[in-house]
């Protein structure tokens, strides 16, 4: 059953009803986690509620563009993660990937013109000839560019061409969200990063947590809609 796993043993972040059946379509390994992403067919079926069989959501995914960031997606095994932007043409919807604040992964309903932007953290780095740095990014994309970029920091995209249009660095005073932890799904101004700790502020309390958490969205404020 290389192919399927156990409801009863799927990982808690995903939003689905455990008892039903004893197995659920297993995700391809691929840009995200198996903790931080859902196959795309359970997003369809389990969390959108577009079909109530895979077979149905196979056919969806035959007949109707079903987009994730910008391209076509056929295979309900692929995996969709968190800041993915899942859009249905045909339907007019348009999700982005967030993580609630009980841990789970939850689909973000969109406008139109939202949903042309992503955001990626930098969670790796190489330096190429010629001036250029292939950066690594949460999603398992690799973008090549002369912008300079550290780890964690966080890139703002245009889709589906993932042009870098900003950068957010990593620094005290700009907005984050908590991405694991028990304070995952909040988000805050950063104060200090002390090593591998670092403190935010939430509604004027200090609350601390680790800098591997924190997911640069904004400056002032948010890039994009993380209420959920």
């Amino acid at each position: 059953m290389k192919n399927h796993l156990k409801r009863i043993a799927s990982p808690r972040t995903w939003v689905i009803n455990r008892m039903s059946n004893t197995f659920i379509t297993r995700p391809k390994p691929g840009a995200h986690s198996l903790e931080m992403g859902l196959p795309l067919g359970v997003v369809l079926r389990d969390q959108l509620k577009l079909t109530t069989t895979m077979g149905e959501t196979k056919k969806l995914l035959n007949n109707k563009e079903v987009l994730v960031d910008g391209k076509r997606r056929k295979d309900h095994r692929y995996i969709v993660g968190l800041f993915d932007v899942l859009s249905i043409p045909a339907l007019k919807d348009n999700y982005r990937v967030l993580v609630n604040k009980k841990g789970r992964l939850v689909l973000k309903k969109l406008d139109s013109e939202e949903s042309n932007t992503k955001l990626s953290k930098v969670v790796g780095k190489v330096v190429l000839k010629g001036g250029k740095t292939q950066f690594n990014l949460h999603d398992g994309k690799n973008i090549i560019s002369t912008e300079k970029a550290k780890i964690g920091d966080t890139f703002v995209l245009s889709l589906p061409k993932m042009e870098v249009k900003k950068i957010l660095f990593l620094k005290e005073g700009v907005t984050v969200f908590l991405t694991k932890g028990k304070h995952a799904g909040h988000s805050g101004i950063l104060k200090e990063i002390k090593g591998r700790e670092a403190t935010y502020s939430e509604e004027g309390q200090e609350v601390d947590t680790a800098k591997d958490y924190l997911f640069v969205v904004g400056k002032d404020k948010a890039e994009i809609k993380i209420e959920n």
